[in-house]
């Protein structure tokens, strides 16, 4: 690329760090790593982030900073430098309130977006904020529930472009720890899809049997014979059923990427639930352009 970004937009996670070179809302280029924040010193943040933009920022002395806008785990305590939530109800985003990290590189000028959190019950996010605002830029009058599926899903009500409430469920991790770690390893090692399996897991996870049919896994590995990429696909039900059970009624949104917003949508419509599905990485650069437009030139 031989023309040089407005600004860039930088979307910095536990495990990944993904960058965007954009003119306006436009996205010319980007680049990814894994230099996530669960990777970092707190004085790697700057480095990382410098090997993946370099080519991008004007190396003559006189140039203005590059205005760098970021979300994500960049901005948590273990992160590049806290940014301190702001308390629901509220915008997902507000331009004028993002915190500048410090930086030794004098072409840099870096923004970061702060989370949201809820007193009570206690919860907090970081960065499915800006995805949360990039759904309101695209449709403005969307008020119901927007869910995020991932290690940590979140299930958010919107009314007024507002998020009013939030909770977290540990969905993806209970998943990977039951899988990997428990003794149910033994039984789930096939990731082969298993639509009615996951169908039945589904069912009971809505009715509040997750907890007693786990080890049934296990037992019906052992006495019946269940294929283990059945016994996966029902771990995946169970847990997942488990989640969406008494989902609110009205407009539901889906927002991420990948086979997990598959199996979620298969979820809902198992459900009998109709949901709009978008792109989250979309989204975020939608969220992170509306927090540029107030961050510091």
């Amino acid at each position: 690329m031989t023309d040089h970004p407005d600004w860039i937009a930088v979307d910095w996670g536990t495990t990944h760090l993904r960058v965007f070179a954009m003119r306006g809302t436009t996205v010319i280029d980007q680049a990814d790593s894994p230099d996530g924040m669960g990777t970092l010193s707190r004085a790697g943040f700057e480095p990382a982030l410098l090997r993946l933009i370099g080519r991008w920022l004007d190396p003559r002395p006189d140039a203005r900073p590059m205005r760098v806008v970021a979300c994500g785990m960049v901005g948590a305590r273990q992160g590049w430098a806290e940014a301190p939530y702001r308390a629901v109800p509220c915008a997902p985003v507000a331009p004028g309130e993002l915190l500048i990290a410090p930086t030794t590189d004098p072409r840099l000028r870096v923004a970061i977006v702060p989370g949201l959190s809820q007193d009570d019950p206690a919860d907090v996010m970081r960065g499915e904020e800006t995805q949360l605002a990039g759904l309101l830029e695209l449709q403005p009058g969307f008020e119901g529930c927007a869910i995020l599926p991932g290690t940590h899903s979140k299930h958010v009500q919107i009314r007024a472009g507002r998020v009013t409430r939030f909770h977290t469920a540990m969905t993806g991790e209970l998943f990977a720890l039951l899988a990997q770690q428990s003794v149910l390893r033994h039984s789930t090692a096939d990731d082969t899809p298993d639509p009615e399996a996951f169908a039945i897991g589904l069912d009971q996870g809505r009715a509040g049997q997750s907890f007693h049919a786990l080890f049934a896994l296990r037992a019906e590995s052992l006495l019946a014979g269940l294929a283990p990429s059945a016994a996966r696909a029902r771990l995946s039900g169970l847990l997942i059923g488990a989640e969406l059970a008494g989902l609110p009624d009205g407009p539901l949104a889906l927002i991420g990427s990948g086979p997990l917003v598959g199996l979620y949508r298969a979820a809902l419509a198992h459900l009998g639930r109709e949901v709009a599905a978008h792109d989250g990485g979309t989204l975020a650069r939608a969220g992170l352009a509306l927090a540029a437009e107030g961050a510091p030139a």
